[in-house]
């Protein structure tokens, strides 16, 4: 496609105003809508126009190139190649708009083509040969905004942001899910332990509906390997002459500890270990108190073992209680004499049983007795205690781990 050029160094010094001079609306047809006008066409169809040729702008403002369409190379003037305007006078004129000589006159252009006319408003907006309305593209292309002015967040970051959302869903639901699998577990292990340990127990309790016989049977499996000793002759004893009397590698253990309890006749205790005894592993030796008054003379006398020990066996508690009457052959062997009238257990076993917080599980079964009892025709008081402790036994679902343990006093 061909192109003329308006060149820019004539066009810069403008000829003198000429009272023969046409203006713009006489020698030119009226300007088409898209700003250029529709005269002078470069192609032979009537009514067009040069809105659609490649216009390019110099450095001062001005169109420097016209594309006319025709095909014909141009030179410096703007005229096809090997033509030129006479003199400068032609030149100005033809550029000014006035009529240019024929072809005889000396000013004449041989076969020249008159050039289009840009109007001011072409001017203003140039226009680009090739370029087409619609989207823009690449880095100058518009960018999309929200409703709310912000800019839109693309397509893909949406997605981005949607499958991170449901990781952090999926990661948190499993993390639940594997804390609530290990809480469930430790509950069912710890029940099935804790059931464990209670048919044991209903096992126990079971055998009160045995016949004596038969829980005598059960309480010779033990053997009995310790001697309890006679806690009255202790009485009126200072602390040296009751170690003396109880041999069996009686030993004082820890600080004597003082008592101030105001109308307690009992000053100071002392704990006692016969260590020559054997020990329990549960319960460990088998050990004497003393409790002294103010003369450090003995008023009351104790002492503890487990039950296994004395030769009882793994009985029930009531059992224990009732059947094989271990609170008085205990005291009788220390010197106390007790009807089995004085010693009774509670119908309710709720009165001495003590339960886990699911309130099935036995965490402990634990009784209290005393009475008085006329010894060498001097009263006295006693007191006994019968504890079964099950904590060891339910965390090890084991009921060999039962703590049985008895305790027994005697008071001046």
């Amino acid at each position: 496609m061909a192109k003329k050029r308006i060149s820019g160094k004539r066009a810069g010094a403008p000829s003198a105003p000429d009272g023969n001079a046409m203006g713009l609306t006489e020698a030119f047809h009226p300007i088409a809508p898209d700003g250029f006008t529709s005269s002078f066409s470069p192609v032979e169809d009537e009514g067009s126009s040069v809105a659609d040729d490649e216009l390019v702008v110099g450095r001062a403002g001005a169109f420097e190139e016209v594309d006319l369409a025709d095909g014909a190379p141009v030179n410096d003037e703007g005229l096809a190649a090997g033509e030129s305007f006479a003199d400068e006078g032609a030149f100005e004129d033809f550029y000014a708009g006035r009529p240019v000589p024929d072809a005889k006159d000396a000013r004449s252009i041989p076969d020249a083509k008159p050039l289009a006319v840009i109007s001011e408003t072409a001017v203003a907006a140039p226009v680009t040969k090739g370029k087409a309305s619609g989207p823009r593209h690449g880095r100058h292309a518009a960018v999309p905004v929200e409703k709310d002015g912000k800019p839109a967040v693309p397509e893909y970051m949406r997605k981005s942001r949607r499958m991170r959302r449901i990781l952090i869903v999926v990661i948190v639901l499993l993390i639940a899910l594997l804390g609530a699998t290990v809480y469930f577990g430790y509950q069912m292990l710890k029940t099935s332990d804790s059931t464990a340990v209670q048919q044991a127990q209903n096992a126990e309790q079971q055998t009160e509906a045995i016949g004596t016989d038969e829980a005598d049977d059960a309480a010779n499996e033990a053997v009995k390997t310790t001697t309890v000793p006679d806690l009255v002759s202790l009485l009126g004893l200072t602390q040296e002459e009751a170690v003396e009397l109880l041999q069996h590698g009686a030993q004082v253990t820890g600080e004597p500890r003082a008592v101030n309890e105001e109308g307690n006749p009992i000053k100071t205790e002392l704990r006692v270990a016969l260590t020559a005894e054997p020990a329990d592993s549960r319960t460990g030796t088998p050990t004497v108190f003393l409790g002294l008054n103010k003369k450090g003379k003995i008023i009351q006398a104790g002492y503890s073992t487990s039950t296994a020990s004395l030769g009882y066996g793994a009985l029930s508690f009531a059992d224990a209680v009732r059947t094989e009457n271990v609170i008085e052959k205990t005291l009788a062997e220390a010197g106390v004499t007790v009807s089995a009238d004085d010693v009774v257990l509670p119908e309710d076993s709720a009165a001495y049983t003590t339960y886990d917080t699911d309130g099935k599980t036995i965490t402990k079964e634990y009784c209290s007795f005393s009475g008085a009892s006329d010894i060498g025709g001097t009263p006295h008081t006693w007191s006994a205690v019968l504890s079964y402790d099950y904590s060891m036994a339910n965390a090890s679902g084991n009921l060999a781990d039962t703590v049985r343990t008895i305790f027994i006093y005697v008071n001046a």
